[in-house]
């Protein structure tokens, strides 16, 4: 199997190899995987939701800065792989005996946001209530990597693709909205 590996040159003052599915000395590969297949599967399950009329989003009056419609989906799924793998070193954690109760709460909370905002945004093409929504998301999204960090560093930075990629989506979401406005 496959394994990432990050190199920190700043720990002990050498080269320090850190595999990104160990925490400690505990890994659980069928664990791994049972998350990333149902985080994976909460994305897929956004995707029916929302775009069931894929041709609202195409018509849309989008900014230039838009990205094709293309990249959505390979972005949704690396950024569903690293949540994975960040939820995943959360719980090893909390198997050592860390109370990961409030960094599971959050977690799920900005997933269950993360969920309905693609119904909001493409379902019902509310993007005034859309947009506030992914900033109540984008709050739960950071709220959730500080409480990974007091846990684990890894997991948190792990997170930060997410945070920036939803920082995005919001200027685009106003935009789209504030064009589109009837």
């Amino acid at each position: 199997m496959y394994e990432l590996y990050i190199i920190d040159k700043q720990v002990l003052g050498g080269d320090t190899v850190i595999n990104i599915f160990r925490v400690g000395e505990k890994k659980n590969i069928g664990l791994l995987i049972l998350i990333i297949i149902l985080i994976e599967g909460a994305g897929f399950l956004s995707g029916l939701l929302g775009m069931s009329n894929i041709r609202i989003y195409e018509n849309l009056i989008k900014p230039s800065f838009a990205p094709p419609d293309w990249i959505f989906p390979i972005v949704w799924a690396i950024l569903y792989f690293l949540m994975a793998i960040s939820l995943y070193r959360i719980i090893l954690k909390g198997k050592q005996n860390n109370n990961i109760t409030k960094a599971l709460i959050l977690f799920f909370i900005q997933l269950f946001l993360n969920l309905i905002w693609t119904t909001i945004f493409f379902r019902f093409n509310l993007y005034g209530l859309a947009f506030i929504e992914i900033l109540l998301m984008l709050i739960f999204i950071l709220l959730t990597t500080f409480e990974f960090y007091r846990h684990d560093k890894i997991a948190s930075f792990l997170m930060i693709p997410y945070i920036a990629w939803t920082s995005f989506a919001s200027v685009l979401n106003f935009v789209i909205w504030m064009l589109n406005e009837a």
